[in-house]
């Protein structure tokens, strides 16, 4: 079976690939010629260039693959060309699945996000319903674009699209090139530029058992299944108790009020986002999203793509080593 991958050099995608190539599996991917290969170096995989904005090079890409993984997507809280998000988010997946139909590939995954998901229909222990959030409930053009881009492969299941979706809570560990808005928690925490927490909380998912959920999704016969795929609730604060034992950095103890983050992030946009066109220490959309804690239970999905989860403090010592030995902590010294 051959497979395309989009955003391969990505967090997700590049430990898809890296699982793919493992099992044996043909790979291509579809990668931007300004990209940063680092999470691809030396793999044996057939490289194609070119971007979901260009149709021909999605075409050209898919040609001879049995099934195609899009995992490509612009994820950011703040950007200074919001266009951007719909452009890649939106417009680039309905491009990329209708240029797989026109190829006659057998099977699709597409990866969501748990951005999508209306947490105040359920509870942590009840996903049953997961119904897409409003778009007028969520903050930052990220987690709007994901809303619409899932309206949009929803519609093509409808039509007979073949495709599974995958709704990933929150990826760590290893490959986090950019990193990831998560990722830079872990990276500034252990840079020594986290003096204090909020009261959040997210679900954790270990990236390459969320390839394994990729592989998986693949091999089943479960056309329009969503699936939600996590594992472990934690606080913002149990996550930084697990980076002190790993790191021996000691965890914030100071709490700061979330209505000030949110304050600061009001001001800190405007003045470094609009009249500065930099990126703000505090992105708005980050701010207004910590105010819920985003818990699932999600259990019941990950045994039926029959995954097996890895404790999250190994997750988190992971996503610490990849750090260190790659040149993203000041003063660390690799043995």
């Amino acid at each position: 079976m051959k497979i395309l991958v989009t955003g391969a050099t990505g967090f997700i995608g590049s430990n898809i690939t890296r699982k793919l190539v493992k099992a044996g599996y043909e790979t291509n991917i579809l990668i931007r010629k300004n990209s940063e290969n680092l999470n691809i170096k030396g793999l044996p995989v057939n490289i194609f260039y070119g971007d979901l904005t260009d149709f021909a090079s999605l075409k050209n890409s898919l040609k001879n693959c049995s099934a195609l993984i899009h995992t490509a997507a612009f994820y950011a809280f703040w950007s200074k060309n919001p266009a951007l998000f719909y452009e890649i988010n939106v417009e680039g997946t309905k491009n990329i699945m209708k240029a797989a139909f026109e190829e006659g590939v057998e099977k699709i995954v597409y990866t969501s996000s748990e951005s999508t998901i209306n947490i105040s229909k359920i509870s942590p222990e009840d996903n049953k319903a997961l119904e897409l959030n409003d778009l007028d409930s969520v903050a930052g053009d990220y987690k709007k674009s994901k809303i619409l881009a899932e309206i949009e492969v929803l519609k093509m299941i409808e039509k007979g699209f073949p495709i599974t979706i995958i709704n990933p809570t929150t990826p760590i560990g290893p490959g986090d090139v950019k990193p990831t808005p998560t990722g830079r928690i872990v990276l500034d925490f252990i840079n020594n530029k986290m003096p204090a927490y909020v009261n959040t909380g997210l679900n954790i998912i270990d990236v390459q058992d969320l390839a394994d959920a990729h592989i998986a999704a693949i091999q089943k016969d479960k056309n329009g299944k969503r699936y939600i795929v996590g594992n472990k609730n934690l606080t913002l604060k149990e996550i930084f108790e697990i980076l002190e034992k790993i790191t021996g950095i000691q965890a914030p103890k100071r709490e700061i009020p979330l209505w000030v983050v949110k304050s600061f992030a009001y001001v800190d946009e405007f003045f470094s986002g609009r009249i500065l066109k930099k990126h703000p220490r505090v992105p708005l959309a980050a701010a207004k999203t910590a105010y819920r804690k985003r818990f699932f239970n999600c259990i019941k999905d990950t045994e039926e793509l029959g995954i097996k989860l890895t404790p999250v403090e190994n997750t988190f010592e992971k996503a610490v080593r990849w750090f260190r030995d790659n040149g993203y902590v000041k003063n660390y010294i690799k043995n």
